[in-house]
């Protein structure tokens, strides 16, 4: 029962958030719906106990229930939704409509939460499903010409690749014992893999590629650049930041739990896997390099740091799994602590785009201390969480042994780092140091200060974050079996 309370509650809250339009009964809901979830989840996370809510078949079933995994992407998740709840309080008031974006906020935090819990691919597909239906509002949340037609890109390019994991996740059932329950090492029989290998193959890499659009992989990765920059603030953090990590979620179960690594590694699915995962993370960071509005800078980021954590999976082995887990960790406290600052840019100031921030740090030092925080974690800066994650990332690479991977792998990496190091904190450079010609101008001026606490507590929390995945992260990590 705690596990179905767990995403019932803020699904069933959010139905109802749609009628509180009036801002202070709104808040005294949202805090109480966000705070009774959080504990029922800690609750489920520890004290839940699997069960099946409907058999539809002998092997096909609703069933919920926590393992290790569902248990590290549920905490994320849930740590980065109470941020962003009250960082929204503040945000949302330039914003129409906010009871809106309240309503689908809830709904999708209770289908992300069932997206982790899920026990089985059949489970998890229908939720990932309501996922992206109830995310799509939060994208075209403005309803100009131009947010909706973000929010059609990104309901197209989900839809396409939830058809591809579909394709995926029939043929996974057609290929598996009787009990298709995860489980590390997958559970197909093998005699049903052997009659047709071929195309059990072109179905795992279909399947890959297909969860992959939601997080961005190369070649679906065109709605994230798209959304991030029309959707409010608190949506972009939510999107890059965790939502995006439901197709990562994805990956997981139907490579790790489903299929088997043992079943795939040294054919040519994982080839074309690295070879598409490097292929990301270089022309992510080049082409948020080259970008000069703030939020489409960090779109382009965000389709870069999240292949490494595909790249990292696709080594097949025990230490890439654990380094895609603590990158799955930072980056969604890094970036969604950057987009939530990029949003303080755009409520206090009207400022998008990079080249405007020059002098800002004298302005809002606590903001730009956030930003250069979070920016330093996705540069791989020690003790951060980015570092730690790569580190253990690269380590992967070099222990796959597979010329030319085991050495191009950590190439990219640093390339990519550098590029991030590049397009990150030249912004923290300008913002403290403008310059001569630019010091009496940015100087602080009446009405200029750093935002509420209800922007910046959120903030530094995400910061914070950063710093623990980057000091016990690893430890956590193995404690939980990975």
């Amino acid at each position: 029962m705690l596990l179905l309370l767990a995403f019932l509650l803020p699904m069933i809250g959010g139905a109802f958030m749609i009628k509180l339009k009036e801002e202070g009964r709104r808040r005294t809901a949202s805090t109480v719906l966000i705070l009774a979830t959080d504990l029922l989840l800690i609750a489920a996370l520890f004290f839940g106990r699997s069960l099946t809510v409907i058999r539809f078949t002998e092997n096909v079933t609703m069933s919920f229930g926590f393992d290790n995994f569902g248990r590290i992407a549920a905490a994320a998740a849930a740590c980065l939704y109470t941020a962003v709840c009250f960082y929204a309080y503040e945000y949302m008031r330039m914003e129409e409509r906010p009871e809106q974006f309240f309503a689908f906020f809830f709904i999708s935090f209770g289908a992300l939460i069932a997206v982790c819990m899920s026990s089985n691919l059949i489970t998890m597909y229908l939720f990932f499903e309501i996922l992206t239906l109830s995310t799509v509002p939060l994208v075209l949340h403005e309803l100009t010409k131009e947010a909706v037609t973000a929010g059609l890109k990104y309901l197209f390019y989900s839809i396409g690749g939830a058809f591809m994991g579909l394709f995926a996740v029939f043929y996974v059932y057609y290929c598996s014992s009787p009990d298709a329950s995860f489980v590390m090492g997958g559970f197909l029989d093998g005699a049903k893999i052997s009659a047709n290998y071929g195309l059990f193959l072109a179905a795992v890499m279909i399947g890959i590629v297909g969860f992959g659009t939601k997080a961005g992989m190369y070649p679906m990765h065109g709605w994230l650049p798209a959304a991030h920059p029309i959707a409010p603030a608190p949506a972009s953090s939510l999107l890059s930041g965790i939502v995006a990590k439901a197709g990562v979620v994805c990956v997981v179960r139907l490579v790790y739990y489903s299929v088997g690594a043992d079943n795939i590694r040294g054919t040519w699915v994982q080839t074309a896997w690295m070879c598409l995962a490097m292929l990301t993370v270089f022309m992510g960071s080049m082409m948020a390099f080259c970008e000069k509005i703030m939020k489409k800078r960090l779109a382009y980021s965000t389709i870069s740091q999240i292949s490494y954590i595909m790249l990292g999976l696709s080594f097949l082995s025990p230490e890439g799994l654990k380094g895609g887990l603590l990158h799955l960790m930072q980056h969604a406290a890094s970036k969604g602590c950057l987009f939530l600052v990029a949003g303080v840019f755009i409520y206090k100031l009207g400022v998008r785009n990079v080249t405007d921030l020059k002098g800002i740090g004298r302005r809002m030092p606590v903001t730009m201390w956030c930003f250069t925080i979070a920016s330093l974690s996705l540069v791989g800066i020690p003790p951060l969480g980015g570092f730690v994650s790569k580190w253990v990332i690269a380590s992967a690479a070099l222990s796959y042994g597979v010329v030319p991977f085991a050495y191009l792998a950590p190439a990219v990496l640093l390339v990519s780092a550098l590029l991030t190091a590049g397009y990150l904190l030249p912004v923290t450079v300008d913002a403290f140091f403008p310059g001569r010609d630019k010091e009496e101008e940015s100087a602080p001026k009446a009405g200029d200060a750093e935002p509420s606490p209800l922007m910046t507590v959120p903030m530094i929390a995400l910061c914070a974050c950063t710093l623990v995945v980057g000091l016990f992260g690893p430890a956590i990590v193995s404690a939980l079996g990975f």
